[in-house]
């Protein structure tokens, strides 16, 4: 099948001197981010990169964070996009779960990784010539070929590593390039961070649709006054992966009404848009504001829906299926509620993943055969509630303990687990809360012998092994943990007290 690089390269062929990507470094051309693309998966076939093998991507943002990936896909494997600013522990499991095969990355940063991957690593800036391997010989993927590794948190500890193919990946891009209306006019600033599957959709959608592509460093974007100088200097019309919570952050902002100048389309997913609607947000983004929904496991987005100037903020509103998918309300026996019932959202068609590595109870708990589909479809149990409106899907909330924070999936469990493996814990309970603002946060409930531990000392603890969106903003001690009748903590009772005594 043709995948998203092939565009790219159709592209470099027609017009090879057109500017692909902008960085405060300098700019890259269509024809030298091929060139770049091409013989860095040359060398990775070399070093026997093939169909199904898992190549991890450990890079900074940049130039090698747009070639390594789309390098990975050229050379026939599959890759899993690694930010290397989180905790080596972190990299590590992800690693495990994920499978990888073989590491790819820069001299700069090779002798810093530690991770249980095979062989030397494939260097970006030193990828060597070939070593006498023949090169793959084998043609364009499949489209049930693995095309990246993507991860959720997971209540065993260890992250749950979402395999997903390329009828998903490539479908998917191409319906952002059309639907959103990118073309060669469009100049898209590249806001997700390295690691998260969101990354994928405002790096690659632009450049298949011939657009160009803004890169700046992460912190720049957390400045306000820098963001928005690189929304004018580069005249930024689209930002295809932005968070509710980013777009609060915008607001708050006291010029943050002209921070968005110029911006055609505004895409946010990851969390609830709800709160930035109901406190006036979105008056601030002045060209059209889409609201997207997905999980990881049903590649990145489902649904869409385009926010009116007026709209409703009684409901929170995720719209309508992308192209190729099909979204059903079902209830425990997987039939269908009936019309205004709230059941639970099952996502078929095109982008759902293969399942989650390495473990086949739970990938046949949650992708289980499409009762009203074709024979041999399958379909993704989200549990996510949801009702139909007259605008399409409102979501209504989680079946189980799972929350969105900054745009992640989060399961407390995972929490729980990092905080019980320090020497002073003997109980923790994790749950959530919201501040004034509509932001979720984490509250960890904990018991044991920690007097004598501060905060400071806990969050230090878990920063060794987990990302900052994993982590407490508020650490409650207790003597003991409420229990219910059953003697299970009781979560309702934490979660009423938000952490305060």
């Amino acid at each position: 099948m043709r995948t998203f690089v092939d565009d790219i390269a159709a592209h470099a062929a027609l017009d090879p001197g057109r500017i692909a990507v902008a960085t405060p470094a300098g700019e890259l051309t269509y024809g030298e981010l091929v060139a770049r693309i091409e013989a860095l998966a040359a060398a990775l076939r070399a070093r026997g990169a093939r169909p199904e093998t898992v190549c991890a991507v450990a890079v900074e943002r940049g130039v090698d964070s747009v070639v390594a990936p789309a390098a990975v896909v050229r050379s026939g494997a599959a890759f899993l996009s690694l930010d290397p600013q989180q905790p080596p522990a972190r990299l590590a499991a992800l690693v495990r779960s994920g499978g990888a095969d073989m590491l790819l990355t820069t001299s700069a940063l090779a002798g810093g990784l530690d991770l249980p991957i095979p062989g030397t690593p494939v260097l970006l800036d030193r990828p060597g010539s070939p070593d006498g391997q023949e090169p793959w010989g084998g043609g364009p993927p499949d489209g049930r070929a693995l095309a990246y590794v993507s991860h959720t948190s997971g209540s065993t500890g260890e992250p749950s590593a979402v395999l997903v193919e390329h009828a998903g990946l490539d479908s998917y891009l191409r319906f952002v390039a059309r639907e959103y209306g990118l073309g060669p006019d469009t100049v898209a600033l590249q806001v997700a961070p390295l690691g998260y599957d969101a990354s994928l959709r405002d790096t690659f959608a632009p450049l298949l649709a011939g657009g160009r592509l803004v890169v700046v460093p992460r912190s720049a974007l957390l400045r306000p006054e820098e963001f928005g100088a690189a929304v004018r200097e580069h005249a930024v019309s689209a930002l295809l992966s932005v968070t509710p919570s980013f777009l609060a952050f915008l607001a708050g902002q006291p010029d943050g009404e002209r921070l968005l100048d110029g911006v055609r389309v505004v895409v946010s997913s990851g969390e609830s848009l709800r709160p930035f609607l109901t406190a006036g947000g979105r008056s601030l983004v002045p060209g059209a504001l889409v609201n997207q929904y997905g999980p990881t496991e049903c590649t990145m987005t489902s649904t869409r829906y385009a926010v009116p100037a007026e709209p409703d903020v009684l409901t929170d509103v995720v719209g309508t299926p992308i192209d190729g998918v099909v979204v059903r309300l079902l209830d425990s026996g997987l039939s269908p509620v009936p019309d205004g019932s709230v059941g639970e959202v099952c996502i078929g068609g095109v982008g759902v993943a293969r399942g989650y590595r390495g473990r086949p109870a739970r990938t046949a708990e949650c992708f289980v055969p499409d009762p009203l589909g074709p024979p041999g479809a399958r379909m993704y149990r989200t549990g996510d509630l949801a009702a139909m409106g007259p605008h399409g899907l409102e979501y209504l909330g989680r079946r189980d303990r799972q929350v969105k924070i900054r745009g992640y999936r989060v399961d407390p469990a995972e929490v729980e687990g990092a905080l019980l493996a320090h020497p002073g814990v003997t109980g923790a309970v994790v749950t959530s809360d919201t501040d004034a603002q509509g932001r979720v946060f984490l509250v960890a409930h904990l018991t044991g012998e920690l007097a004598e531990v501060k905060d400071a000392a806990l969050r230090a603890h878990l920063g060794r092994s987990l990302p900052p969106h994993l982590m407490p903003r508020r650490f409650a001690r207790l003597a003991e943990l409420p229990t219910t009748r059953g003697g299970k903590a009781d979560r309702r009772a934490l979660s009423q007290t938000g952490g305060r005594p």
